[in-house]
């Protein structure tokens, strides 16, 4: 089997757009990564960002399944700690249940926003009850037969669970349990080699921020999105992604160049023969099988074209 490819799509809402833009954009890509044969297609849980609309992973994932035929759909992730454990099993057992053999169920930790926004989602009791741990091992009890408590649309409907993180730790506990590991490579890739290297499982995925075009210039230009926005949130603004033109025209100081190089390493950025290198680079790097691509860039067509061109160097990756 040659390296699987991926897409992990956080439904941005960019400036001077609307959530419901940003769903429709996403429906719209899960079934062009469909059609060019990527792997699966996750999306994640968030709350309270102004520039992301994938909140609800379980209704979107069932909408994504049910307009696309043959790509694996999943929650990269759900915030196991936001939620009665017996709730998302029987959530995504009646998903595997509708399209069997193509959902997957990530799982994470974070708060998914601002405190704020994670002390309305929950609760005193949520914020101080079990362990991620113990949740995760109370979520997997269901889908079997014998929980006291019977999630009945998991039992008997599986489906591939994996835990999502950035550290060793989370490796080594998604070994422990049997789970698949997604590595945030484009959040963490300096801890790529340690995490991975504390897993001992059936299998990993790195997640990469990758923006591809025409042209490294062209690449580089659309680039210039993420970087300003990347900056704001360092300087202690969050904002929606801006279009390449305002970020384009931003007066940047030699001290926000200098920020934007130590905070946006981690993307990259080129045309297609630039970025299979890279992609090269990090499998070579972390020995994984799997890459999911997230491409923060600001106009839908050209995010549409990324992918088109990544998924003609993916069958050259090895």
């Amino acid at each position: 089997m040659g390296v699987r490819v991926s897409v992990l799509d956080t439904s941005p809402i960019v400036r001077g757009s609307t959530a419901r833009e940003a769903l429709r954009n996403t429906l719209d890509l899960a079934i062009l990564a469909d059609e060019l044969g990527f792997h699966r297609y996750w999306v994640p849980e968030h709350h309270g960002m102004r520039g992301v609309a994938s909140s609800a992973p379980a209704v979107v994932v069932g909408r994504l399944a049910a307009a696309t035929e043959r790509i694996r759909v999943g929650a990269g992730g759900v915030l196991l700690p936001n939620h009665a454990p017996i709730i998302v099993a029987e959530q995504f057992g009646t998903l595997e249940a509708f399209h069997p053999g193509r959902i997957d169920l990530g799982l994470g930790r974070a708060l998914g926003g601002p405190q704020h926004a994670a002390d309305a989602v929950r609760s005193e009791r949520e914020r101080t009850a079990k362990s991620f741990e113990e949740q995760v091992r109370e979520l997997l009890r269901y889908f079997t037969a014998d929980e006291l408590v019977r999630a009945v649309p998991a039992v008997d409907n599986l489906p591939e669970i994996w835990l999502l993180g950035s550290s060793g730790h989370s490796a080594s506990l998604a070994g422990s349990l049997g789970l698949g590991y997604a590595f945030a490579h484009h959040l963490k890739p300096e801890n790529a080699v340690e995490a991975l290297g504390n897993y001992h499982g059936p299998r990993t995925l790195v997640s990469v921020s990758v923006i591809v075009a025409d042209t490294d210039a062209q690449a580089e230009y659309l680039a210039g999105s993420t970087r300003l926005k990347v900056l704001s949130r360092v300087r202690g603004n969050r904002v929606q992604l801006p279009s390449p033109a305002d970020a384009a025209a931003y007066p940047y100081t030699d001290d926000d160049r200098a920020e934007i190089a130590v905070r946006s390493g981690g993307v990259l950025v080129g045309s297609p023969d630039t970025v299979r290198g890279l992609l090269q680079a990090v499998l070579d790097e972390t020995g994984t099988t799997e890459l999911m691509l997230t491409t923060p860039v600001y106009e839908h067509a050209a995010r549409r074209r990324s992918y088109e061109l990544v998924g003609k160097i993916a069958p050259l990756l090895r």
